[in-house]
């Protein structure tokens, strides 16, 4: 309770822009648009405009797509990374320095830090004692805001819109954070629908499920991947997270269940995208990738240009 209070307390704080960005909930349609028109631009013009600027990536969990996706974008941008890989095992937190006392200093050496964590509410603590932005590149089983930035970016994309959406998510929605950060984000947005697709043990949580009542979106549950991904725009694809099992033999059971095959995507309708937040591990076929609905590869380079768009507005 604590901690929400604090999350709630930092986003009061930001007011109608954006400060830290702790979770998804947090963007309203007008900065989205925002982020993504100067998106595109970014993608067709140098911008060193972040020149002296330092962005630091502490990562206390495995990442290689986020933690070079920002360093990426920040070099684009004319800016400078300092960085620590696997700071669980190899940073002062091995010694049991917490999250605050290490955002303290590094309130010194940056001028905005990106933090993944394994602990949910990680970020949010950060920033209650940050003095620069604190972006949350994903805090265990909690949200990865950014994640979802550049997923619905990669809709914006691929299909031309954001609204009138029937996206079918698949494989662990209980501790899937992309999922999730997703979700709240096309809260935003106009007739949406979701069919989650999920073993009966990894179903999507009642907080989620509420949330979308709210906010006048319409989902389904299944466990036929073939059902779910019938009539779908998106096909969001998601992998069995290993590491949030506490029974390794629950995990051997579950992981396989969904694989996305090459005679699923081209079932799927005419125009319609296959997602994944990557890394797969068995849940699309290798044979998917030639196909015209792959979009997963693209996403990720879409990535790149949110967060550039994302750093140019904290660090304007």
């Amino acid at each position: 309770m604590l901690l929400w209070v604090t999350v709630l307390s930092i986003l009061r704080n930001m007011g109608s822009d954006l400060n830290h960005i702790l979770e998804a909930q947090q963007f309203d349609r007008k900065i989205i648009e925002e982020l993504f028109k100067s998106a595109d631009k970014l993608e067709k013009k140098k911008d060193h405009s972040l020149k002296g600027k330092i962005l630091a990536a502490i990562f206390y969990e495995p990442s290689t797509r986020t933690r070079l996706s920002f360093e990426s974008a920040m070099l684009r941008l004319g800016g400078g990374v300092i960085a620590t890989e696997n700071a669980k095992d190899y940073s002062s937190a091995a010694k049991g320095e917490t999250i605050e006392d290490t955002m303290q200093m590094v309130n010194h050496y940056a001028d905005v830090a990106v933090i993944r964590h394994y602990e949910k509410g990680s970020a949010a603590k950060a920033a209650s004692v940050a003095k620069i932005p604190v972006i949350n590149a994903g805090d265990g089983a909690g949200q990865h805001p950014t994640q979802a930035l550049l997923d619905l970016y990669t809709v914006w994309r691929e299909l031309g819109r954001v609204d009138n959406l029937r996206i079918t998510a698949v494989g662990d929605l209980k501790n899937g954070r992309a999922v999730r950060s997703l979700v709240y984000l096309l809260g935003k947005f106009k007739k949406i629908s979701f069919v989650f697709v999920s073993p009966v043990e990894l179903k999507i949580e009642a907080d989620i499920k509420e949330y979308m009542g709210k906010h006048g979106m319409i989902f389904t549950e299944t466990t036929s991947l073939e059902a779910g991904i019938k009539d779908a725009d998106v096909v969001y694809m998601t992998r069995i997270q290993k590491e949030r099992f506490t029974n390794p033999a629950e995990y051997e059971r579950l992981k396989g269940s969904y694989v996305l095959a090459r005679v699923h995507a081209d079932s799927m309708k005419k125009g319609a995208i296959i997602m994944h937040p990557l890394p797969r591990v068995g849940e699309i076929a290798l044979e998917v990738d030639s196909s015209p609905k792959a979009s997963y590869f693209r996403q990720a380079k879409y990535g790149i240009l949110v967060r550039m768009a994302l750093l140019k507005r904290l660090l304007k």
